[in-house]
């Protein structure tokens, strides 16, 4: 069995994504990660190449200017990247710039991708989320945040990253999927109010129309982090990789758990989800194998 890890980067250090703890934390369980870098401005690439691992093979690429409504571009970018992992891969393994694997996560995928290596029903594995927000001791814990999403799928090439590449599908048919008993760590909320904005800034142009980006840019340099529904104290340990990036935090941010932003009929939702582990009535991208 081999499994081939992927990701797509661009503007990582003006966007301060972790994107060297995102490779670093699942290197030990792939046998090659590529590496697929967007036309940056910054030293992008070089930061990738500072990783001390053979396992990671680098590829350049041009974001199509053009693609700038609903995160297009980002699956335009993943199925290229997809498309680069080895033939003789049976997994690939995708993690995206603001997501890192726990190291104590790491037998349970190894695990999960042996026991259904040679069951071709299975088209993914399916990870469990957490959402931080605003400093590494908050997580967003309402039903805006998805708590679940395919994170290995089968190196069949016929399987293509959905809509902004949160997900993936085979056309728009779900893909059969077996749960893993593994949480993403994602960070992309974890950053300075002032750092937030501009990384927000910078992003949007790939979800917007220009005159709509045009305008979103003129918008206050400073992200309120008190815009939030829902979110609960984070009492966990973080991935060994994230140790420094935490230790060089320079901002800090106190919220208020208690607050609960939602309309009487979220708020019954959030309420029996706590209560029984359920979701009800939620978007799912993938269909999970009994």
């Amino acid at each position: 069995m081999k499994i081939s890890g992927f990701t797509i980067i661009k503007n990582a250090i003006i966007n301060d994504y972790p994107i060297v703890e995102a490779i670093t934390s699942i290197l030990p369980v792939v046998d090659e990660m590529i590496v697929l870098v967007g036309d940056s401005s910054d030293n992008t690439k070089e930061l990738v190449q500072s990783i001390n691992s053979e396992k990671i093979k680098i590829f350049d690429s041009v974001w199509d200017k053009s693609l700038r409504k609903g995160g297009t571009v980002l699956a335009v970018e993943t199925n290229k990247a997809f498309q680069l992992v080895d033939k003789e891969s049976t997994w690939a393994f995708y993690i995206q710039a603001d997501e890192v694997v726990h190291e104590k996560y790491l037998p349970s995928i190894l695990e999960a991708c042996s026991k259904y290596k040679d069951d071709v029903r299975v088209e993914g594995l399916l990870f469990k989320y957490l959402h931080f927000y605003g400093t590494y001791d908050y997580v967003g814990d309402s039903r805006k945040w998805y708590n679940r999403e395919i994170r290995i799928i089968r190196n069949d090439k016929s399987i293509q990253a959905y809509k902004d590449a949160q997900g993936f599908r085979k056309g728009n048919t779900k893909l059969r999927v077996k749960p893993v008993d593994a949480y993403i760590y994602h960070y992309g909320w974890v950053k300075s109010p002032v750092q937030m904005k501009r990384k927000m800034k910078d992003a949007s142009r790939y979800w917007m129309d220009q005159e709509e980006w045009e305008s979103f840019i003129k918008t206050e340099d400073v992200f309120d982090f008190e815009e939030f529904d829902s979110i609960e104290k984070f009492s966990g340990t973080h991935p060994s990789v994230m140790k420094k990036r935490i230790g060089d935090m320079n901002w800090n941010i106190e919220l208020d758990t208690k607050k609960k932003n939602m309309s009487f009929k979220n708020r019954l939702l959030y309420f029996f989800e706590k209560l029984t582990g359920v979701r009800l009535f939620t978007f799912t991208n993938y269909k999970i194998l009994r």
